[in-house]
């Protein structure tokens, strides 16, 4: 393959790679050299690091001459920072500073008791299936830490992709060569409708019984809304969509506005202005399941979450 190189965005990444190569040089030596300015002395650093002083000299050398510039001035085996050294200690030093804090953040993170575990999952799961599950989990487990994510089933596997997230609670659950996935639970679905709608008398409702309705739903995209138009395909009809939002609670808001009826999950808190009817067919639900990246090595927080949620199948979801 041949690269045109005359673009600036070629330009940028040959000084990227030029400036990665350089760090690739240096960054090993920064602790050597941090230590002989520090003792502006070659031997005592020497026994500070553990290493034979020839090594060090020749590794300050030779940061020297990748450098071109020097950063020593030499007596014998002590020396003295160079106006250049004395620059670049300062650099070297904030590094070397930052390196730590950053081994310090990984390490706590992967602890066994303080560890950290990035869990995303769907709105619709956030005001109580969320909370007791970690509630439950932190009985045994009462110092681990958690990155809470909440999003679109969509959004959350791509941030699994990335590294963002740990683990994740999502409907549909996904079947793609990347990522691991297990059913946990399901969760029943209710028609939705204003309180002075026809069907407002009823407890039970077929589906193909709303076909002339108005639906409001979740954008495209939303597992919520695949789920939706799959089910109205099954009972005979395409749904006739009036408004599209992101969130459950606002579209039972727009429902009780009379502004059409919704096929939902079951809130947390029952909503005054709408009535919620049991479909008897087809069967509504949504499978609610736990994701992970394949083959992405696990701390021992999230493995023993991991465990957890796993212990937890056909249970999760509490009925409302």
């Amino acid at each position: 393959m041949v690269h045109d190189c005359s673009s600036e965005g070629c330009l940028s990444m040959n000084r990227y790679e030029e400036d990665m190569a350089v760090t690739g040089l240096l960054a090993p030596r920064l602790a050597y050299f941090a230590a002989v300015a520090r003792h502006e002395h070659v031997t005592r650093a020497a026994h500070e690091l553990g290493v034979p002083q020839s090594t060090l000299s020749r590794a300050m050398v030779r940061l020297e001459q990748d450098l071109g510039v020097a950063l020593f001035a030499r007596k014998g085996r002590t020396v003295a920072l160079t106006t250049a050294g004395r620059t670049f200690l300062s650099s070297a030093e904030r590094a070397l500073a930052e390196i730590a804090r950053a081994a310090e953040s990984v390490q706590l993170d992967a602890d066994p008791a303080l560890g950290k575990v990035a869990f995303g999952f769907l709105h619709t799961l956030g005001s109580e299936t969320v909370p007791g599950l970690i509630r439950a989990f932190r009985v045994d487990h009462p110092r681990v830490r958690f990155s809470l994510v909440q999003n679109y089933g969509e959004a959350m596997l791509e941030k699994l992709r990335a590294g963002e997230l740990d683990l994740c609670l999502t409907s549909p659950v996904p079947d793609a060569p990347d990522l691991v996935a297990r059913r946990l639970d399901e969760q029943r679905l209710r028609l939705v409708v204003p309180d002075d709608h026809r069907l407002a008398g009823r407890k039970r409702i077929r589906l193909a019984e709303a076909a002339d309705e108005t639906f409001v739903t979740l954008e495209a995209g939303y597992g919520l809304r695949r789920i939706t138009d799959d089910l109205c395909a099954e009972a005979g009809f395409t749904p006739r969509v009036a408004f599209e939002g992101e969130e459950a609670e606002t579209l039972r808001g727009l429902v009780a506005a009379g502004l059409g009826v919704a096929l939902l999950p079951p809130p947390a808190v029952a909503r005054p202005g709408v009535v919620e009817l049991t479909v008897t067919a087809p069967r509504a639900v949504r499978e609610i399941g736990v994701a992970w990246l394949d083959g992405h090595p696990d701390t021992r927080p999230v493995a023993e979450f991991k465990r957890f949620l796993l212990s937890r199948r056909g249970r999760l979801i509490p009925e409302l």
